[in-house]
């Protein structure tokens, strides 16, 4: 079947939001004062806020939409969504969609959700991307007829809610796993029953990528030498972006930031605990803004040994004690030459290495599979959705089989 469309604005009036300002007399009071991190991509009811406002704050600084109004945060991100259960104030990052005529908000929120790319799309600007007042009136929605709107919401709500039970299994399992694999780490370090000496005393070096004078942004292009950022590193390995990538004369200005083989890159700032050891294939790549290159003489400390000690929580917690800012962890090259290691010989650190690299390849294979059923509920969830919102079955009829297909509770 094929609904008719028409433009938000036909259905929906458009409200924008504001912050107060900082006076104690905006701030507190009993409005619930909604900003895109109290929501999320997938359309859920918003009950309670990080922030509250006052009278004063909501009438002088914001906006306050009804019950049952849809919010749609319209900047960084663009396309969370969530139903208001009571009248709420917002701010500038969101908009409120309170119906104009007859109509199940849920059913539109559904609908928003499975739009997020094409509201994305929508969006415009050059320091961030937001979403218009004007583009958000426009954009096209189906609009059934109410009766049939309440069957699809109807319908959603069940078939989401089963969905995210299993999506919500799911996780709880992976943390599971990663707790698990946390404690074998623990083991092995204990196990090694040794004396733990700072980097310094084993002859480390590090340096840290090049900024400020030296490298912009500007200075980025694709497919050239790669320079590597804390995004690059995940799980132990160096996953280049070829958009982050320099020119070869840029890298010969740049020559004391190449990497070289056996080098530990480690981010320095948020992901403490992000490191990698360089290949002999990679030896020649740029150590980037964000990152630390650590040297450690190959007869003190193997690569590979102390890229496993920097990947467990056990010594990220002692990168985190010895980071400069208590808000956003950053590390320079004295704090992280001052973290302390086993000091054992490297007969034991194979052994070590050896121990560990069983443990990860326990982990990788069943987080795999758990990341890969999160993966078919994320997409199913979506396909469902879509089908439903456009008409594309009989939702009185249809049963929803098919939502755990490939992903047995």
């Amino acid at each position: 079947m094929n609904f008719p469309m028409l433009s938000i604005r036909r259905v929906f009036k458009v409200i924008n939001g504001g912050t107060p300002t900082s006076d104690q007399t905006n701030w507190g009071g009993d409005i619930l004062w909604a900003t895109p991190v109290d929501f999320s991509l997938k359309f859920n009811p918003i009950n309670q806020t990080r922030r509250t406002l006052t009278r004063t704050g909501a009438s002088t600084g914001s906006a306050i939409t009804p019950a049952g109004s849809l919010l749609l945060s319209t900047r960084a991100p663009i396309g969370y969504i969530a139903i208001t259960t009571e009248a709420m104030a917002f701010n500038q990052g969101c908009r409120a969609l309170a119906p104009q005529i007859p109509c199940d908000p849920r059913f539109f929120g559904y609908q928003l959700e499975a739009y997020a790319e094409r509201l994305q799309a929508e969006g415009s600007g050059s320091t961030f991307t937001e979403l218009s007042s004007d583009s958000l009136a426009s954009f096209l929605v189906s609009v059934p007829p109410l009766e049939e709107q309440h069957r699809i919401a109807d319908f959603l709500d069940v078939e989401t809610n089963q969905i995210d039970r299993l999506t919500n299994l799911r996780r709880q399992q992976l943390h599971a796993i990663e707790e698990r694999h946390e404690a074998e780490y623990l083991e092995v370090i204990q196990d090694l029953d040794a004396d733990w000496v700072q980097l310094r005393r084993l002859g480390a070096t590090a340096a840290t990528g090049p900024f400020g004078t030296q490298f912009s942004a500007d200075d980025y292009e694709v497919d050239g030498i790669p320079m590597i950022n804390t995004a690059h590193i995940r799980d132990g390995k160096i996953t280049p972006d070829p958009r982050h990538s320099v020119s070869e004369e840029t890298a010969n200005r740049l020559s004391r930031h190449q990497l070289k083989s056996g080098d530990i890159v480690i981010a320095r700032k948020r992901h403490l605990g992000r490191a990698a050891a360089v290949k002999s294939s990679q030896a020649g790549w740029l150590c980037g803004t964000d990152s630390i290159a650590l040297t450690v003489p190959r007869e003190r400390a193997h690569p590979d040994f102390l890229e496993h000690l920097l990947r467990s929580r056990y010594v990220r917690s002692q990168l985190l004690k010895n980071s400069l800012a208590a808000t956003i962890p950053n590390l320079n090259e004295g704090n992280l030459l001052e973290l302390e290691v086993p000091h054992v010989t490297l007969g034991k650190q194979r052994e070590f290495c050896t121990r560990l690299t069983r443990v990860d390849s326990i982990l990788a294979d069943t987080s795999t599979a758990m990341i890969r059923q999160l993966s078919l509920l994320a997409e199913r969830r979506q396909a469902l959705i879509t089908a439903a919102v456009t008409g594309q079955f009989d939702v009185s009829t249809a049963s929803g089989r098919g939502v755990t297909d490939g992903v047995s509770a």
